[in-house]
């Protein structure tokens, strides 16, 4: 098959898979602001399209890797290298098609789920159930149980601190312009962190540790500056019956922090699903060669971050309303403690490489914020229906992936 024929569909099919990124996960990065009220939907497609572009050009990279390399052992494609291009194909239309689906209905699904069960369904049928590697997707499929738990756990706490020093002291207010800043300190210290630790370095940047950690504090301090200049120019009501409305315009100051922060972890960690196949393709069409790994191209994450953006600005609506509204009822005090919380869970995991899902993740912080108001205040019948839709994906993904790869194989080689 021509090399050229071969990296259009691949820029096609990842482009296509990308946008089913955005589709469905955007509302991962954006359904506690719009929830809440915070933002509006134009808004919060604003902030997303400019931070989910970054979060996947920056940081990126060390989720690629994983799932371009770790998932299936490819080595004895060496001597077809078709098989390999084909199968990587057949994952990504197999999750892309899912995604629409999905998107359609307004299932927040896991795209991590999609693409890593497509390249399973593929690796069984064309290489064997032996090439997989069983370990790697073991730890990986632990990380879809623990992250929302963990994000669950640090949301409710998140929240109870909240409430012990701001809401349940005599001038809730005055306590909120005073803890708000540092607040938002935390949360551009934990994106900065990352970024300059691990981001970097796949644009060519390779910043020691010591610098990193002096550029990060800069960084969420300079934040911490403007949301304290913000705040501090905010006009607030002087009736007592008021406080608590005007303790929430704060946090609704702060979402605006925690929508890019969470747009940030949610590209760096979600490109991968799209472009780690293309990375793949591009690697044994410029080598010939199976197991040769080359440097990742610059325009696989271009189109990766674009593709999410795209998705996001024409389809993401849909899901929005189920993970903002449905779950819980959500403020911006509530939305900012489950996106902070989700945030930091997502991007320390982009940096040590793991392919979380972040669907579980941020519905694991909203669950949490839910439950530091008591299980009354979570609509359980929505929560049943997320949680089906979660466990279907992946074998949904190995289904699709296998038609598609015979499909394919017919069709194209």
């Amino acid at each position: 098959m021509e090399a050229y024929l071969v990296l259009t569909l691949a820029l096609v099919f990842g482009l296509y898979m990308a946008w089913g990124i955005g589709a469905n996960d955007v509302a991962n990065a954006m359904a506690t602001s719009v929830g809440s009220r915070a933002l509006t939907v134009g808004q919060a497609i604003m902030i997303a399209a400019v931070f989910e572009f970054l979060g996947a050009f920056l940081a990126g990279g060390e989720v690629t890797s994983t799932v371009r390399k770790d998932i299936l052992d490819v080595s004895s494609l060496a001597s077809e290298p078709d098989v390999l291009i084909c199968g990587m194909l057949a994952s990504l239309l197999a999750a892309g098609t899912w995604l629409m689906v999905a998107s359609h209905y307004g299932w927040p699904v896991s795209t991590t789920h999609s693409i890593i069960g497509a390249i399973i369904g593929f690796g069984i049928v064309a290489v064997g159930a032996d090439a997989v590697y069983w370990g790697e997707v073991g730890s990986i499929a632990a990380s879809w149980v623990v992250s929302p738990l963990l994000a669950g756990g640090l949301a409710f706490f998140m929240f109870r601190s909240m409430q012990r020093l701001i809401f349940e002291q005599d001038d809730p207010l005055a306590r909120a312009k005073r803890y708000g800043p540092f607040y938002a300190f935390l949360t551009a210290l934990v994106i900065a962190l990352v970024t300059f630790l691990k981001g970097l370095k796949h644009v060519g940047l390779d910043i020691s540790p010591t610098l990193a950690i002096v550029y990060s504090l800069l960084f969420a301090l300079g934040i911490m500056s403007v949301a304290y200049v913000v705040i501090s120019r905010l006009q607030f009501s002087d009736v007592e019956d008021s406080r608590f409305r005007e303790v929430e315009r704060i946090f609704g100051v702060l979402m605006v922090v925690t929508a890019a922060a969470m747009a940030f972890a949610h590209g760096s960690n979600d490109v991968a699903n799209a472009i780690g196949p293309v990375a793949a393709i591009v690697s044994v069409v410029s080598t010939g060669e199976v197991m040769q790994e080359t440097a990742l191209p610059p325009w696989v994450l271009l189109l990766g971050g674009g593709g999410i953006v795209l998705g996001l600005a024409t389809y993401g609506y849909r899901v929005i309303a189920t993970v903002g509204t449905r779950i819980t009822e959500l403020t911006p005090s509530r939305g900012f403690a489950a996106g902070l919380s989700a945030a930091t869970i997502v991007v320390l995991a982009s940096g040590t490489g793991l392919p979380i899902s972040t669907t579980h993740t941020l519905v694991g912080a909203v669950l949490g914020i839910g439950l530091a108001r008591g299980i009354g205040a979570l609509d359980l019948g929505v929560i049943r229906s997320i949680f089906t839709s979660w466990i279907v994906t992946l074998p949904v993904g190995a289904v699709l992936a296998v038609v598609f790869y015979y499909i394919l194989s017919a069709v194209l080689f």
